[in-house]
């Protein structure tokens, strides 16, 4: 299969046990906006795990959770990002954010519940290491340190470095990227040392994207809200870097995390084609 068949084929899976996991919840106002928040994501993390998973052997089960598990985290993370404290977007994978479709007490609670699920769901792989694990890329060191980051930075006196704005999107957008890409060897008790690598190359790459989508995407195509960062006066890497020089960081990047894939051989080739995805994709 072509890699949008692979990962659409992962999201389908994964898909179906967030869905699993939702129908044995009270059905409810929450649930239905848990769903909301859930739909319609490209999956991406999830098709990591499951990946990463497969080049250490580890059981479809575990594997499938811990997929599931990332994406909950991460649509968490959207519902509180588009709350109107925090980014206050109203159009998320081109649908009303949950805010909106909702409201806001109701989002906040959504992606609470979201957060306790993917934790769940982690538990439910048998691994404590891998539960510790999420528990630091998701917080105070790591997602939402880098969230904090970015709020503050639209307050700050001066524009970010090239450096702060790195650390922050290690945080922000890398430190999922990063527990994502070592599930298999988490899981496997081997040396995370080759996908962390990749991971933090590949996040990178991701949010250089991200940036150059907001320059020069189509809003309609990427489902949400661009041009917002320039609006608001925030340093990116496009800002900072110029975008043709940004396209050329991304793309060395990614050379940068196929690279790190050596050890795997052929066997990595899909996370080959996830890693060039990333910077090829036009939402």
């Amino acid at each position: 299969m072509s890699f949008p068949q692979d990962l659409a084929s992962a999201a389908l899976a994964v898909n179906a046990r967030l869905a699993q996991a939702l129908n044995a919840l009270p059905d409810s106002r929450v649930r239905a906006a848990m769903a909301h928040a859930i739909h319609g994501g490209k999956g991406l993390r999830g098709f990591l795990a499951l990946e990463s998973a497969g080049l250490h052997g580890v059981p479809p089960v575990a594997a499938l959770n811990a997929a599931a598990a990332i994406e909950a985290m991460h649509a968490y993370s959207l519902v509180h990002d588009d709350l109107p404290a925090m980014d206050d977007d109203d159009l998320r994978r081109g649908r009303p954010t949950v805010h909106i479709a909702f409201d806001e007490a109701t989002a906040i609670l959504a992606g609470d519940a979201l957060q306790s699920l993917a934790f769940r769901l982690c538990a439910e792989t048998g691994s404590a290491p891998l539960t510790a694990a999420l528990a630091q890329a998701a917080g105070a060191a790591g997602m939402v340190l880098g969230q904090a980051l970015d709020i503050e930075a639209e307050s700050a006196a001066a524009p970010l470095t090239l450096e702060q704005i790195i650390h922050l999107q290690q945080g922000k957008t890398g430190a999922l990227f990063a527990w994502s890409c070592t599930v298999g060897p988490l899981l496997a008790g081997a040396d995370p040392g080759p996908l962390s690598a990749y991971a933090r190359a590949l996040g990178l790459a991701f949010q250089i994207a991200d940036d150059i989508l907001d320059c020069e995407g189509d809003a309609a195509t990427a489902g949400k809200r661009l041009q917002k960062d320039a609006e608001a006066g925030k340093a990116t890497f496009v800002s900072l870097l110029g975008l043709e020089p940004a396209r050329a960081r991304a793309a060395g990047l990614i050379s940068q995390a196929c690279d790190a894939l050596a050890p795997y051989g052929a066997r990595a080739d899909s996370l080959r084609d996830a890693a060039r995805f990333v910077i090829s994709r036009d939402k």
